[in-house]
């Protein structure tokens, strides 16, 4: 199958919001080419580099490509939301974007989607969890809960820092026999991994129908959609919902709006876990939040992505 590959200049700080909103307007996957992962690669925990490399490589480059696939009937609104987005998020500031340059380009995607598959691994996040591809064959250790992710993997892989961090505060506040709730659920990682992890019920909701469909099939991957219930929702419109534990990788601006709906779907003593900021977006987020009576019990963050986490 034939795709158009979109490509945007931007700089280390900024690529993951540039591929999130990319993620938004595409089936067909999204890479960001970054140096300073070849340099994280090839670099020993002494800082001593373990493998030969170009010198000229050692020093990462400040320019960034991100790529996104979409079908060509669909590339040219795509792409015109994509530099919308991209611009109205540039002119807000609190990051660095670069230029914000664009090629695009007719490419087979069938051998992208092949390259990529042989690069994914296996992925050890938090204490327990591993997100493991279908296509690789993994023998846990003892303890281990392995979510099994297949080979559409769009919405949440377990890589970018905002789910991992997600991932790593479930793990330490989730109880056999929660309730979770995951807002924005993507692949159903979050969700799917509460379940395997021991939560009686989790609800997850995304306004994408691509979004549902990928995490009500990883559900069944994973053997746990009896367990799983995954709707085509705005937020929390079921008020009837209840969680022990309540989820949200979404954006700032986004939980913002989320917060008054949150305490009519979090159980007294419930934990709230949000991700999906940047520093600049944390007052946003927490004087939101702040408002609706929630007590701030940690901070959490990785690279330029912050996570907080909420009692009620």
């Amino acid at each position: 199958m034939k795709y158009i590959e979109l490509t945007v200049h931007t700089t280390s700080e900024a690529s993951e919001l540039v591929a999130d909103v990319m993620w938004q307007y595409t089936e067909g996957g999204v890479a960001v080419s970054d140096s300073r992962d070849v340099v994280a690669l090839v670099k020993g925990e002494n800082g001593v580099f373990w493998d030969y490399m170009d010198e000229g490589l050692r020093a990462p480059q400040g320019d960034v490509l991100v790529k996104c696939f979409v079908k060509p009937e669909d590339a040219d609104a795509a792409i015109s939301a994509i530099r919308r987005e991209l611009a109205e998020m540039k002119a807000r500031g609190g990051l660095e974007f670069g230029s914000l340059e664009e090629t695009r380009r007719e490419i087979d995607g069938d051998d992208w989607i092949d390259v990529w598959k042989k690069h994914f691994r296996p992925l050890h996040i938090g204490a327990r969890v591993v997100v493991v591809p279908e296509w690789i064959e993994y023998h846990p250790a003892a303890g281990e809960v392995i979510v099994l992710l297949d080979s559409n993997m769009a919405f949440g892989t377990g890589e970018h820092e905002t789910t991992s961090m997600c991932l790593e505060a479930l793990q330490e506040v989730l109880r056999e026999g929660d309730t979770v709730i995951d807002v924005g659920c993507g692949s159903g990682i979050l969700g799917i991994a509460a379940a395997k992890l021991g939560a009686k019920r989790a609800y997850l909701t995304d306004i994408d129908p691509v979004a549902v469909e990928s995490a009500a099939h990883n559900a069944e991957k994973n053997g746990v959609e009896d367990r799983v219930v995954v709707a085509l929702s705005d937020l929390l419109d079921d008020a009837d919902i209840r969680g022990d534990v309540v989820l949200a990788n979404i954006t700032a601006e986004i939980l913002a709006r989320l917060a008054p709906d949150v305490p009519k779907n979090l159980k007294e003593g419930g934990t709230l876990i949000l991700s999906g900021i940047i520093e600049d977006r944390l007052p946003l987020v927490k004087e939101a939040f702040g408002a609706q009576g929630l007590s701030l019990e940690r901070q959490l963050r990785k690279g330029e992505w912050y996570a907080l986490v909420y009692k009620r």
